[in-house]
């Protein structure tokens, strides 16, 4: 035992045997655990059923013997007897006259870990001067001392039950305290209403999980906390929980975009009335997004373990209709037949064009996401599209301020965008028109994207349908895919798609993506680069230049170990493929096993499939090549990179 230990120890000890009162504790296996020198004393105990681990069993067994309990027929019978009542144990005073003539009083209670106190005081004083005030006041009659004496017993048994009750107040307010801890430290908002939807008890997390709602909100009903919006979507729910039903709901907060899952449970105790609803509410919004993305992932592969087959066959029967046609267009035809033949070799084509967008959309493709600069993006964006429209379309890019680069897939972003943008050509006609494309963040929950144009907007079916593969307005002129492909990306990325009209005129489509930040990079330091191609060395040297760091270059990994102990080094960056016969992973392995405390990461261009980039992948961060500046800043500061697994 450590010495403060033992110290503390010693004070309880030494504290116990001032005490003038008889004390023992039994835990819960009958054994004692504590007493002090007053309880030996009292009953004149040897050594042995005073010392830590004695048996009640036995303690009871001598004091039957001596003749404490009075005189007993079948000694076992009365040890068995009390042994069992100790088990059963409940709180208790009482009084009684020991062998010796000496009157004692007896107060037993039980403790929260199990076991029970006792504590015996000698009230032999107390009980002659009862006797002596009996004797000696004859003008007192016999039935006022009979009530005095009850009286004092009776003010002795309410000093017990008073002690007991402070103290299960004491442990109750502990109790109270350890719940509203725990309460306060979940991420989740609880909280108890009562019949009138009125909250009686919140444990001010509310704020947290609703931005926007105030966090003291005792006495407030569900209508004035929440606001009558998102009180409509769950009062359902509580009137439910008040007729008995404990129900779970999942809703979207319209204020903040965050998805929020609420329990509803009965506040019941056993088969009395229902006295209101216990609530717990959780900000889900990041697990619906992976649900949503994997739901998608799934649907895919599904999609693409039917289509493969059937794609197959439907491939090889365009390669039979293409050279019966071409072999046809050979022959001496009558003066019609060559038109039917070149409109029989398009139909044919566009089939191939069809199995190649079905192809994209039901097999495997993994997301890219990398850090992307919007403003630059919308640059891009724009000049792509404008070669698309007439003169008389006006293209309107708006972008608010994210605070820096985001994560997405910017391939896949910018065919969804351009996807939309010539749907609303297409919508808008050739008597021209406005398309806005607004990108803005949204609570710091999502990036929102939105496509919108002064057409005729959508039909109450494309409304409906219009995120369906192979719906379309067009005719045979439209696939009925493009939707379809930006609604698979959206949701491929945790996201989702809504189609709208505008008033007066004009139809808009809404994509929105999880907005994820690209954290700053860190304070500028010592960076040795390490990269065998004078070109791509000079390059990365510049990027790191201008992030505020200074660069020291190694050709191989050899020179680079030597440089690895400079003082001051703040990162080693390194390709994979180097000159001589250790590459950037040995070169990392070697320095890591050697404890050296800079940290280290790669580049490469090897594909994701090349055993040497697996082997990377498993214990260091890599960036892939190509990248640019916005990328490898990224990089530095923690953003994985790597691609996803296939």
């Amino acid at each position: 035992m450590p010495a403060a230990e033992e110290t503390h120890a010693g004070l309880i000890r030494a504290g116990l045997n001032l005490i003038q009162q008889g004390l023992s504790i039994f835990d819960s296996d009958l054994r004692l655990a504590v007493c002090n020198r007053r309880f030996q004393s009292m009953f004149d105990f040897p050594d042995e059923l005073v010392t830590p681990g004695a048996a009640f069993e036995d303690v009871i067994r001598f004091q039957v013997g001596r003749g404490e309990y009075g005189p007993v027929d079948d000694a076992d019978a009365a040890v068995r007897m009390r042994v069992e009542a100790a088990r059963a144990f409940v709180p208790h005073y009482m009084e009684r006259q020991r062998a010796n003539g000496r009157w004692i009083s007896v107060e037993g209670a039980p403790l929260p870990q199990g076991g029970w106190v006792t504590v015996y005081t000698d009230i032999t004083e107390v009980k002659l001067q009862e006797g002596l005030l009996r004797a000696r006041s004859e003008e007192l009659s016999d039935e006022v001392l009979a009530n005095a004496e009850r009286l004092a017993q009776t003010n002795r048994q309410l000093a017990a039950s008073n002690a007991a009750l402070e103290e299960a107040k004491r442990e109750l307010t502990e109790m109270e305290a350890r719940t509203r801890l725990t309460t306060e430290m979940m991420p989740a908002h609880i909280a108890h209403v009562g019949r009138d939807l009125r909250y009686t008890y919140s444990n001010r997390r509310l704020n947290s999980v609703l931005p926007g709602r105030p966090s003291n909100i005792l006495g407030l009903t569900g209508r004035e906390a929440l606001g009558p919006s998102t009180f409509a979507k769950i009062e359902q729910n509580l009137r439910q929980a008040l007729a008995g039903e404990a129900t779970v709901l999942e809703f979207s907060d319209d204020d903040s975009g965050r998805r929020i899952r609420g329990a509803f449970t009965p506040d019941r105790v056993g088969d009395g009335p229902i006295s209101g609803v216990y609530i717990l509410s959780m900000d889900v919004t990041e697990e619906v997004q992976a649900r949503a993305a994997l739901t998608q992932t799934r649907k895919r592969e599904l999609a693409a373990q039917l289509t493969s087959g059937l794609a197959h066959d439907f491939a090889n029967l365009l390669t039979i209709i293409l050279g019966l046609q071409s072999r046809l267009a050979k022959l001496e035809l009558p003066a019609e037949a060559p038109d039917l033949v070149q409109g029989t070799l398009a139909a044919a084509r566009r089939g191939g064009v069809l199995l190649d967008r079905i192809g994209s959309i039901s097999g495997k493709r993994a997301l890219k996401p990398v850090a992307v600069d919007l403003t630059a993006f919308g640059t891009e964006l724009r000049t792509l599209a404008r070669a698309a429209l007439s003169d008389r379309m006006t293209l309107e890019i708006r972008i608010d301020d994210f605070g820096g680069p985001v994560l997405l897939d910017p391939g896949a972003m910018q065919d969804a965008l351009l996807n939309l943008i010539l749907n609303a050509r297409d919508a808008i006609g050739s008597a021209g028109g406005r398309i806005t494309v607004t990108i803005r963040p949204v609570r710091d929950t999502w990036a929102e994207f939105t496509v919108a144009d002064d057409g005729p907007g959508f039909t109450p079916e494309a409304l409906e349908r219009g995120l369906d593969p192979f719906f379309t307005t067009k005719g045979g002129e439209g696939s009925g895919l493009g939707l379809a492909m930006v609604f698979d990306h959206a949701n491929l990325a945790g996201g989702s798609v809504r189609l709208a009209n505008r008033v007066p005129r004009g139809g808009l489509v809404t994509l929105r993506l999880p907005l994820r930040r690209v954290a700053a990079p860190g304070p500028p330091g010592l960076v040795l680069l390490v990269e065998d191609s004078d070109d791509i060395r000079q390059s990365v040297r510049e990027m790191l230049r201008s992030f505020g760091h200074a660069v020291i270059e190694a050709t191989s990994a050899e020179e680079a170990l030597s440089l690895a102990a400079l003082p001051g080094l703040r990162l080693i960056l390194s390709d994979i493929n180097l000159k001589g016969a250790a590459t950037g992973v040995d070169l990392a392995e070697h320095l890591t096993n050697d404890e050296v405390d800079v940290p280290v990461m790669l580049m490469t261009s090897l594909p994701a499939t090349d055993p040497r980039r697996r082997r990377a992948e498993h214990r260091f961060p890599v960036l892939a090549k190509p990248f640019d500046a916005v990328t490898l800043s990224a990089f530095l500061s923690g953003v994985p990179q790597k691609e996803p697994a296939a």
